[in-house]
């Protein structure tokens, strides 16, 4: 997985603790655990999680999701089932976004 940089990118200077927890621990100690889990499984599962909170984190997420091998049909499956979990609008949304990510 490529190293991810976006903490001290965005928050370097700012908030320097949380860019070096974000950036080292999140994305590289966490995701790195590929045995446990595939970066495609946890590209689901955070997709899935930040759609049922409705935060613009889901966009930077259903990019990497693509990367790491997750389909449109999945993603579209992924929505429509949480749809009736997590909200309708919370879903037209996410269909926004995934349509722009993986094509129509």
């Amino acid at each position: 997985m490529k190293k991810q940089t976006a903490g001290r990118d965005q928050l370097g200077a700012f908030a320097p603790k949380f860019a070096e927890l974000n950036d080292d621990v999140l994305f590289g100690e966490v995701w790195s655990r590929e045995e446990q889990l595939s970066p495609r499984d946890r590209s689901l599962i955070t997709c899935s999680s930040l759609l049922t909170q409705g935060v613009p984190q889901l966009e930077a997420h259903m990019n990497i999701a693509k990367q790491n091998g997750l389909t449109k049909e999945e993603m579209v499956e992924l929505i429509t089932h949480l749809a009736f979990y997590t909200g309708w609008p919370k879903a037209w949304s996410a269909f926004a976004l995934a349509k722009e990510i993986f094509g129509e």
